[in-house]
């Protein structure tokens, strides 16, 4: 696939120095000074190569935050990295939900794996899913900001499930990472500004993860997201993450009460869906905003955007800028 590829697009392609960003997930501009510091703290190591046992480290913690096994935890250089390695699983048949996040399909689809897209309308939620040796669903879903039920993901048989923005919702009710039978994909960037670095993990049993990992280069992992990964699972950082969650909930609430009758779905995660005029997202980059075009997600058009949900003094410049715009279209 050539970077001109659809399912290659991603947010960060929509937002340029100079614009106001509303196009990039990632809800905060730089990790947190703990974070941070913990970060500094790990630069002494960098002149040997990760050890096994920071590795070890990181998966306990992991283990721990979600009451699984170390050995059901694989630590990942970032979220795509994880999309990449699902060929390894080689599926005859793959169903990828969508309108979802797209680097799982491109992953499969550069492996020459047949790939069934299952397209959701209308309020973009779960029902019958046709059956497949591998079947990818996010959750809360990227675009759409929906949040499906663990009882209706869990009735789809061989699931692998995006988990990359559950921590932004309080409680993380409806997560399947302490599914045995479900493979999970986690990521630290969205929650705690770690784009730059790349840190997630999967959560699966035993064998699958050793499919996964199977002809893996060697230290796959540098050690500083090691150490990321190790400080967001301890119990101060899951403090801080569930208030963090409540906040983006309530901004999510404010967010949709002031775009109205735009918003496709009511949003769950820290992103909304909204439906605008043709020639929009140009109107309002020419304003200094950038938003997340949406005609390169399966099942949407250039009459949708995606909309990341900033503190509320930040959002006005969006919602500012979007009337302005909606007005000079009609």
């Amino acid at each position: 696939m050539t970077s001109q590829d659809p399912l290659r697009h991603h947010g960060d392609a929509d937002a340029a120095p100079g614009l106001a960003d509303f196009a990039v997930n990632v809800r905060v501009p730089r990790p947190p000074k703990w974070l941070r510091d913990r970060l500094a703290d790990a630069l002494d190591d960098l002149g040997r190569y990760p050890t096994k046992d920071a590795d070890l480290a990181a998966r306990e913690a992991v283990a721990a935050r979600h009451g699984r096994g170390r050995d059901e935890v694989l630590i990942l250089n970032g979220a795509a990295e994880g999309f990449a390695m699902l060929p390894k699983l080689r599926p005859k048949k793959a169903v990828v939900v969508h309108p979802s996040f797209t680097e799982p399909e491109a992953a499969l689809r550069d492996a020459g794996i047949p790939v069934h897209r299952h397209l959701l309308s209308g309020d973009y939620r779960l029902g019958d899913v046709p059956e497949a040796d591998l079947v990818v669903v996010g959750n809360p879903t990227n675009p759409t900001s929906v949040l499906h039920s663990r009882q209706t993901l869990k009735r789809i048989k061989n699931l692998v499930v995006d988990e990359a923005f559950m921590d932004a919702i309080p409680g993380e009710p409806e997560s399947l990472a302490g599914d045995e039978n479900v493979l999970v994909l986690r990521s630290l960037t969205k929650t705690w500004g770690l784009a730059g670095l790349r840190a997630g993990y999967f959560l699966g049993d035993q064998d699958t993860l050793a499919k996964l990992s199977h002809n893996r280069p060697q230290w796959p992992v540098n050690s500083l997201a090691l150490a990321a990964v190790r400080a967001c699972c301890e119990p101060e950082a899951l403090e801080e993450t569930e208030r963090l969650a409540r906040e983006a909930q309530e901004h999510a609430e404010q967010a949709a009460e002031q775009l109205g009758d735009l918003v496709v779905v009511p949003p769950r995660a820290p992103f909304v869906l909204i439906r605008v005029p043709k020639g929009t997202r140009e109107a309002l980059r020419d304003k200094g905003i950038a938003a997340r075009r949406c005609d390169t997600f399966p099942g949407l058009d250039d009459n949708h955007l995606r909309v990341a949900i900033r503190p509320p003094e930040e959002f006005a410049v969006f919602v500012d800028a979007l009337r302005v715009v909606m007005e000079e279209l009609r």
